[in-house]
């Protein structure tokens, strides 16, 4: 009998190809939410193969299934609760051995399973001779070569697991069925469950080298790898964090100059030229009211509007953040600020959720689970929000633009660079104050450098587009609406915009900024609403400056109330103050506190008004 309905998991080590294999198979038929009851991303696609309707399912990556991590633990119940169909392990063929402990402790479970023996050509430069009937016959189970960036093998690996879902009434291998026993015979009387997971694992292992005897040929010594004359320049103790540095500036220059504006200013063309005018038009000829045209016009449009223009800047910033990634230079970046990230109790890999949270500072939180301490995660989880995220670039963009027309990318990556420093810095007053405690040494995998795959890179900035661009038609138009009435109405019913409800709650938090240059209620009510998300701080100042999203719309209509410096300081102020509530959501989940979300809260907003101040009053001494 065979199902036409097929459960399809993928589990593999990280950087093992399991993702790249994944958009391999379900290019844009894939969605993305959260495992229940956390808020690790689960990744599902949809594929048509043959007359078979098979539903993918990516697992997180995962070294072993040993119930430590959050992904290891979702990684087991998922295997075990829900049963899929089929097991697919993807396993790097250049660095085999490490990566058969996971497909053990897989086959353990006894699940119909095969193999994607993935990275041939990489295992291949490297001198390894993999014999594929041999290794199959030793694990019991179908194992295909693949080469999932080139998309090499996969019908094949597909049609094999399909084979393997439609056997009916499945048993364990038997050479799997004696390898379990063993090593039940081998732990069953010990009852120190530390000292049973070690002989298991030494037992694993142990295993594996036999079937790495019979199945593989090593090369005799090892080869100077492409990867490996990269790394001598890349991670190189002087010269890896200057090239960082360039890396980094690039990225912006690509994001503002090369890419970025060309395209931001062409839609903002077609919005404020075309879209607005014809709505606009269109309304006033079915004779709708005045207000409902200023909702739509100066509400809808100028606020979502006012988010949408900036869709190429974060295109071109995640595509930059992509190649970093998918090329493997992310992990080097690890390796280069181990040593300035000692010097605030951490290890470089605390650097990988900040760098992360370029993009957003949610998965960037999430990803500190990776940590070894609860110390590191604690401190890495309170300070990466001072990383700029991706939803702040529209202030920067437009701010920069308006007030220092010619050097926007200077001034946009000196933010940058702030907020890193500023991260660093009041990690060390953690270290000596908070959380003092020893340092945990660093180990990481390099992944060998590769070509990124087109498709891959983007699928993965779609997938960060499609996240903005729902968030500007949600979030954002309900934002803008509900300004809109704040700053139509009050008390009394619809007033000025100097009497609304909107710049009475800005009035009452003006004062408390006037030090930092920008004391007025306009900024104050755009920062107070920023909270929700940073695109609305944005969005909110077209609706009540009543202006159209372009630079100099802005710097006309802001010049009365910020200066060149008190533009930056307030640039400063949106860098480091409290983060929108998706992230404090996210900060109370991974730290299990409202005393540590709410410190977090706090302590970023007193450290944005330093530092906004700060800027604001040394600079007035210069400028």
């Amino acid at each position: 009998m065979t199902i036409s309905h097929i459960t399809m998991a993928l589990a593999g080590n990280p950087n093992s190809g399991k993702t790249t294999l994944f958009n391999a198979l379900t290019g844009a038929r894939q969605y993305v939410g959260n495992w229940p009851g956390v808020t690790v991303e689960k990744k599902e696609g949809k594929l048509k193969f043959e007359d078979k309707n098979l539903i993918l399912v990516d697992l997180p990556g995962t070294y072993s299934l040993s119930p430590y991590s959050m992904e290891e633990i979702i990684a087991k119940n998922y295997v075990i609760n829900e049963k899929p169909d089929v097991v697919v392990n993807i396993v790097d063929a250049s660095n085999i051995e490490r990566n058969l402990f996971l497909t053990m402790q897989l086959l353990e479970l006894g699940r119909p399973t095969v193999i994607a023996l993935n990275m041939m050509d990489v295992a291949k430069a490297k001198g390894y001779e993999i014999d594929i009937t041999k290794l199959s016959m030793e694990l019991g189970v179908p194992v295909v070569p693949i080469i999932a960036s080139k998309s090499e093998g996969i019908n094949e690996l597909i049609s094999r697991a399909i084979t393997e879902a439609d056997v009916k009434n499945q048993t364990m291998p038997q050479k799997m069925q004696a390898f379990v026993n063993k090593l039940e015979e081998k732990i069953s009387g010990i009852t120190d469950p530390e000292l049973a997971e070690e002989t298991k694992t030494d037992y694993t292992y142990e295993y594996i080298e036999g079937i790495i005897k019979s199945a593989v040929k090593k090369p005799s010594s090892h080869k100077i790898t492409t990867s490996d004359k990269v790394d001598s320049v890349l991670t190189h103790k002087y010269l890896g964090l200057p090239i960082f540095a360039l890396v980094m500036f690039f990225t912006f220059f690509f994001t503002y100059d090369l890419a970025g504006n060309v395209l931001n200013g062409m839609l903002d063309e077609f919005i404020t030229g075309i879209v607005a005018p014809t709505a606009e038009a269109g309304l006033m000829a079915i004779g709708a009211q005045d207000w409902l045209i200023s909702l739509v016009v100066d509400g809808i449009i100028g606020g979502v509007g006012g988010v949408i223009i900036f869709v190429p800047n974060v295109a071109c910033l995640f595509l930059m953040i992509s190649l970093m990634e998918d090329t493997g230079y992310m992990a080097r970046v690890a390796f280069i600020m181990d040593r300035a990230m000692r010097g605030i109790g951490l290890s470089g890999k605390a650097f990988i959720p900040m760098v992360l949270g370029l993009g957003c500072s949610v998965p960037a939180i999430m990803s500190t689970r990776t940590l070894e301490s609860q110390k590191d995660r604690l401190t890495t989880t309170l300070i990466t929000p001072f990383v700029s995220c991706s939803a702040r670039l529209p202030v920067y963009t437009l701010f920069a633009a308006a007030f220092f027309p010619g050097n926007e990318k200077y001034i946009v990556f000196s933010l940058y660079v702030l907020g890193v420093v500023v991260a660093i810095l009041v990690g060390l007053i953690f270290k000596k104050t908070i959380f003092k405690a020893d340092e945990t040494p660093f180990i990481m995998e390099l992944p060998p450098y590769r070509f990124p795959s087109i498709k891959n890179l983007a699928l993965h900035v779609w997938d960060r587009v499609k996240g903005y661009i729902a968030k500007a038609g949600t979030l954002i138009f309900g934002a803008s609406v509900v300004l809109w009435f704040l700053l139509g109405f009050n008390m009394s019913g619809p007033s000025e915009i100097n009497q609304s409800f909107g710049a009475s709650i800005g009035k009452f938090f003006a004062p408390m900024l006037s030090t930092a240059g920008f004391g007025n209620w306009q900024a104050a009510l755009s920062l107070f609403t920023g909270v929700i998300a940073k695109e609305i701080v944005i969005s909110n100042m077209a609706i009540i400056y009543g202006i159209g999203e372009s630079a100099g719309d802005f710097a006309s209509a802001l010049s009365g109330t910020f200066s060149t410096l008190s533009a930056y300081a307030f640039m400063v102020f949106v860098l480091l103050y409290t983060p929108c509530v998706a992230v404090m959501g996210v900060v109370k989940r991974e730290t299990n506190s409202y005393k540590w979300t709410a410190f977090s809260i706090l302590y970023q907003l007193f450290v944005a008004w330093l530092v906004a101040t700060l800027v604001y009053q040394v600079g007035s001494f210069f400028i």
